[in-house]
């Protein structure tokens, strides 16, 4: 059994990864979708994707291709191979009832907070030193202690009681890094859809929440502009600085356009059909 629980770590954010060989295909049975825009076919929560073959899945290359950019765009921050390897400690959901039942209970609830424990980790690198650097630790070991917890304890927890919680640290935090980059603007929760922003100064604004989907972000500088929880679905993004932006996932980038004149944070990879596409 591989122990796969994020360790202590400058950026943690690079442990916060998915790793498709320590996991047994969750993304791929535990949640639903429904046939449309992400999704060609309709697949009940619990149940396998057509498309999974043992633990992997069939067409992980061609997926965007054929129409599963759902699954393009998801990321389990890790989540997977915990749930797998230490959660349910290595049992296979194929193969015993129960802990199939024990997986589909506990892997949404982990992915949630391991999503909040990739924010925890950037929050750690912008507070630096003082009091809310041991806030963040402190709410970062909190979080940790629920993702450890057995399977059924976990899928009990209460996130959004947890999120309420942790939430006012990262609003600090991010309070505190936009500070001493001017007076950024206040978009948090904007309905931005479809808006051209090319002209808007963006910097070290607060974007947290906002619809940006299809918005026009072409060439705009969003250094430290807190972009939690933004949705970025078909946002232009090509020649657009996001390099110091705040709390920036990998789900928004793939969920965006972009080219290889965007700049994003070095801890995130580019994604592929960035350059495939105009």
């Amino acid at each position: 059994m591989t122990d796969s629980r994020p360790r202590p770590d400058p950026d943690a954010r690079t442990v916060l990864r998915a790793d498709c060989a320590l996991c047994s295909g969750l993304c791929c049975m535990v949640p639903a979708f429904g046939a449309g825009a992400d999704f060609p076919i309709d697949k009940p929560a619990g149940t396998p994707c057509r498309n999974l073959v043992g633990h992997r899945c069939g067409i992980h290359s061609r997926l965007r291709a054929e129409g599963f950019v759902g699954c393009v765009t998801f990321d389990c921050f890790g989540a997977g191979q915990h749930v797998t390897q230490v959660t349910v400690e290595g049992r296979d959901w194929r193969l015993d009832a129960a802990t199939a039942v024990q997986v589909r209970r506990a892997f949404p609830v982990a992915r949630r907070l391991h999503e909040l424990l990739w924010y925890l980790a950037e929050a750690r690198v912008l507070a630096g030193d003082g009091a809310i650097s041991s806030r963040v630790a402190e709410a970062a070991m909190a979080t940790n202690a629920l993702v450890d917890l057995g399977p059924d304890e976990l899928a009990d927890v209460d996130v959004d009681s947890h999120l309420a919680e942790v939430n006012p640290v990262l609003v600090a935090v991010s309070e505190r890094a936009r500070r001493g980059h001017g007076r950024g603007a206040d978009h948090r929760g904007a309905d931005l859809m479809g808006v051209d922003l090319k002209r808007r100064d963006l910097r070290a604004a607060s974007l947290r929440g906002a619809l940006l989907v299809g918005a026009d972000l072409r060439g705009v500088d969003l250094s430290w502009a807190d972009v939690t929880g933004a949705d970025l679905r078909g946002a232009d993004l090509r020649g657009a600085d996001l390099s110091a932006a705040l709390f920036v996932t990998g789900p928004q980038l793939m969920a965006a356009r972009g080219n290889d004149t965007t700049r994003i944070p070095a801890v995130l990879d580019r994604p592929a059909h960035w350059f495939t596409t105009s």
